[in-house]
This record gives structure tokens, C-alpha cells and sequence, in this order.
């Protein structure tokens, strides 16, 4: 496990497949001839275990059907922005109506909204399975027990935006040091702190691998201030429907449910192995789910 998280930190600040950094519609688009039906560049996001595994589902399937597919690595914020730039054409991994919802709103009609592709998502707080709390409104007189800290994830990202600004206040756990750096270092750390049997808390989120990994709980949030669960969506610029209307079709009609996403995310990730592209494994995957591949392109 410790090479995966490695494995995962080196992945997230890397450009994969040779990335060009331009919109995939003015490389030709879906009318650019021959058995190369145009390159589809797809922005996803650092540390998001559910985003990278559809995203790595959709390049597989998209380049059996003759198109050039580029995974692209950047927090929400600059994904968002390349896709109100036409930089990126499609991320997956948009969530409503609480995480990113600042960002559809500051990018309202500069992308577009496909609709939801899962609708169990949900941001959580989470501590070891035998932590001595169960209750968010617990932690601040056990804060010690604790080491007085909670490990986050990236700066940027819309879960360290609702610790900061709801969690944090709404608990009255001011006086713990929240720490944020990325998601491969707070999984780094819980990996450390179980196998020492000490107490950590985490911001975490569900759909993730750590919870098959991991012997962790949620902490209840009785004050509500994570929100309720949402949805993921997939995003893609104005010019994506008229580049790839294939493609675009496909994508309105996707839906997973959280089997299928675990399944998923534990094949690519819940190994010791150090993967740095996880084609062969998610193609493995799609062979042993060919019926339920095969109809997201019918």
C-alpha cells in the first residue's frame, strides 16, 4: 500500500499520454477523418480516486472507438478554468450541490453541465475504526487524543473549503491544527497512524478506495455542515456537444452506481504494486464487465 500512495503522488503532478495542453476541438474534432475520430483531452482532478477511475474507464472506451484520448492532472480550480477555456474538453468529476458548487456558479455558461453519473458521493470526516469519538461535536474535547490535528488534502479542494468554513466553526475546533498538503500525504499519514495504533482524523469523502483499505469510521455530523450527499457530474466546455456529438451523447447517458465504482477503484488502487498507468488493469476490469461497458456506448 505504502508504494501505491507513492505510486499516486508522482501520478498526480504528472502529465500522462503525452499531454498537449490544448482543447481537444481545435486539434480536428470529431470530423477530422479516417479511423482518428479527434483527441478528447480530459481534465482530472489530483487525489480523486472516483474521477481518475472513470476517467481512465472513458479513455479506454473511447480509444476503441477510434478516438486519441489525454489525461490531463490539476486541482478543481484550474480544471474548471480550462474548461471554461475550452483547454480541457471534459472532467468527471464535478460535485453538487455543495463542493464545487462555487465553481459552476463562477463558470456559469462558460461550461456545460451533463448531468449526474453518480449520486452517492458524500464529504466525511473520518477517524480510525477504535478512535474514542463517534460524533463530530466529540472532537474538540478530545482533541488531544488526537494530536490536536486534522489531516486534509489539497488547499484548493472543495472538502478543505467546507472544513475550513463550516466544520472548523460549526464544531468549535479552532484551537486543532487543520493541515493540508494532498491527498496522497493524508492517506500517507492514516496508513502511518493505524499501523502505530494511534488516534487520527482525516478529511475524507466517499466514493474512496480507503474504505475497503482501511479499518476507519465516519464521524456522525449531527450540525449538518459537510451537507448532505451529492451527486458527481461530468462537465465539458461550450464547443464539446458540436466538437464530439458522439461522444457528448455518451456521456449525458453515463451512470455508475457504487458497486461498480468500488470495484473499480479497488482493482487500480487497493494494490501494493506501483502502477503508473492504469490502462492494462481498467481494460482487465472491462472485460470482466463487457455487458455493463458496452452499454454506455449503445
Amino acid at each position: 500500500m505504502k508504494k501505491r500512495i507513492l505510486a499516486a503522488a508522482a501520478l498526480a503532478t504528472a502529465a500522462v499520454l503525452g499531454v498537449t495542453g490544448c482543447s481537444a476541438g481545435a486539434s480536428g474534432g470529431s470530423g477530422s477523418g479516417g479511423d482518428d475520430k479527434g483527441e478528447v483531452t480530459i481534465g482530472v482532478f489530483n487525489g480523486w480516486p472516483e474521477g481518475e477511475a472513470a476517467s481512465y474507464l472513458w479513455k479506454s472506451i473511447l480509444e476503441d472507438k477510434g478516438y486519441t484520448v489525454n489525461l490531463e492532472y490539476a486541482d478543481a480550480g484550474p480544471v474548471f478554468a480550462g474548461l471554461s477555456k475550452g483547454d480541457y474538453d471534459v472532467a468527471l468529476d464535478g460535485w453538487l450541490p455543495l463542493t464545487h458548487k462555487d465553481y459552476f456558479e463562477q463558470y456559469e455558461g462558460k461550461i456545460v453541465d451533463l448531468g449526474t453519473w453518480n449520486k452517492d458521493a458524500k464529504l466525511t470526516i473520518a477517524v480510525n475504526a477504535d478512535a474514542p469519538i463517534d460524533s463530530l461535536d466529540q472532537l474538540a474535547d478530545h482533541a488531544d487524543e488526537f494530536g490536536g490535528k486534522i489531516i486534509g488534502i489539497e488547499p484548493g479542494a472543495g472538502l478543505t473549503k467546507a472544513t475550513q468554513d463550516a466544520v472548523i466553526p460549526d464544531y468549535g475546533l479552532e484551537d486543532m491544527d487543520f493541515i493540508t498538503s494532498s491527498t496522497p500525504a493524508m492517506l500517507a499519514e492514516l496508513q502511518k497512524a493505524l499501523k502505530a495504533d494511534d488516534n487520527i482524523v482525516v478529511t475524507l469523502w466517499r466514493p474512496h478506495w480507503a474504505y475497503d483499505a482501511f479499518d476507519i469510521k465516519d464521524l456522525e455530523d449531527p450540525k449538518g455542515a459537510l451537507g448532505d450527499a451529492e451527486s458527481i457530474h461530468t462537465v465539458t466546455s461550450t464547443s464539446f456537444a458540436d466538437d464530439f456529438p458522439e461522444v457528448n451523447e455518451w456521456l449525458s447517458n453515463f451512470t455508475m452506481d457504487s458497486d461498480l465504482l468500488f470495484s473499480l477503484e479497488n482493482v487500480m488502487y487497493n494494490t501494493d504494486e506501483e502502477i503508473k498507468d492504469y490502462t492494462p488493469v481498467v481494460e482487465d476490469w472491462i472485460a470482466e464487465n463487457q455487458d455493463y461497458v458496452d452499454s454506455l456506448t449503445e
